[in-house]
């Protein structure tokens, strides 16, 4: 499959600067600016937040900002809504990232024929089981385009590993421990060696490293084992509570301190 994730892949082969946010945080009508101010800074991948009641992968930050967004009125119709016309003005690989009930709720083959139509390169649905995908969604997903994007934990087995490899494309999503996402602190050796594991078994498809990647040191080590980082929590905090005026500073300020400009 080629799409603009497979591209910016061959185009791009390290320090790739991927970025989770909420969609509709901190303020309802903020998805679209967030995108731009975040492609302007530098991301070259972005994962867009679709707000569920019940995260089960998500710390406590990412959780506030579902809860702020489905406040505000966000649902997945909504942020189609906002998303309709960002291909005229945004060029980078853009993910959609959610939980599968409210992608079912909104009727998949729905779903996937609208965010084709939109431009959306890849989607992310942490509780979908690559058994169900395949018995189910693989064909559907690749009619339309479209990378499903698969996780590898500490604790995935080699051959799930090799099966979610030859069964995914654009990239694996290296989930750095088994802990929810936004926890702080550095990269242990014990992440290392799993990374260095992850490593050894020369896989087809890149990787991005998330969960715990919070600022230019972690950032640097996980793209010194990986192809790129996903940051979301950080992210989340930077731009909690900001009015619309403010959003472009906190996008620039939080690109340059995760990057080290």
């Amino acid at each position: 499959m080629s799409n603009r994730i497979s591209t910016l892949f061959k185009e791009k082969k390290e320090g790739i600067f991927s970025v989770f946010f909420t969609a509709g945080f901190p303020n309802l009508e903020d998805t679209v600016a967030i995108i731009k101010e975040l492609e302007k800074n530098g991301a070259d991948l972005l994962e867009i937040g679709m707000p569920y009641s019940d995260p089960v992968a998500d710390g406590p930050t990412i959780q506030m900002s579902n809860e702020v967004s489905l406040a505000n009125g966000i649902s997945i119709g909504k942020i189609l809504q906002q998303l309709k016309d960002i291909r005229k003005e945004v060029s980078i690989p853009l993910t959609l990232m959610g939980y599968l009930n409210p992608v079912m709720q909104y009727g998949i083959e729905r779903f996937c024929k609208e965010i084709e139509e939109i431009g959306i390169d890849g989607v992310i649905l942490p509780d979908l089981p690559i058994d169900l995908y395949l018995d189910q969604y693989k064909d559907l997903f690749e009619q339309h385009n479209l990378s499903n994007i698969l996780l590898v934990t500490p604790q995935t087995s080699d051959e799930r590993i090799r099966l979610i490899d030859e069964n995914t494309d654009g990239f694996i999503y290296l989930v750095s421990s088994n802990a929810i996402t936004g926890k702080k602190g550095e990269i242990s050796q014990a992440q290392i060696d799993y990374f260095d594991r992850i490593k050894a078994m020369n896989l087809k498809n890149p990787r991005i490293i998330g969960f715990g990647i919070s600022d230019n040191d972690t950032f640097t080590t996980a793209c010194q084992n990986a192809q790129g980082a996903i940051i979301g929590s950080e992210f989340i905090r930077s731009v909690q509570g900001a009015s619309k005026e403010e959003l472009a500073e906190r996008v620039a300020a939080f690109a340059k301190r995760i990057k080290g400009a």
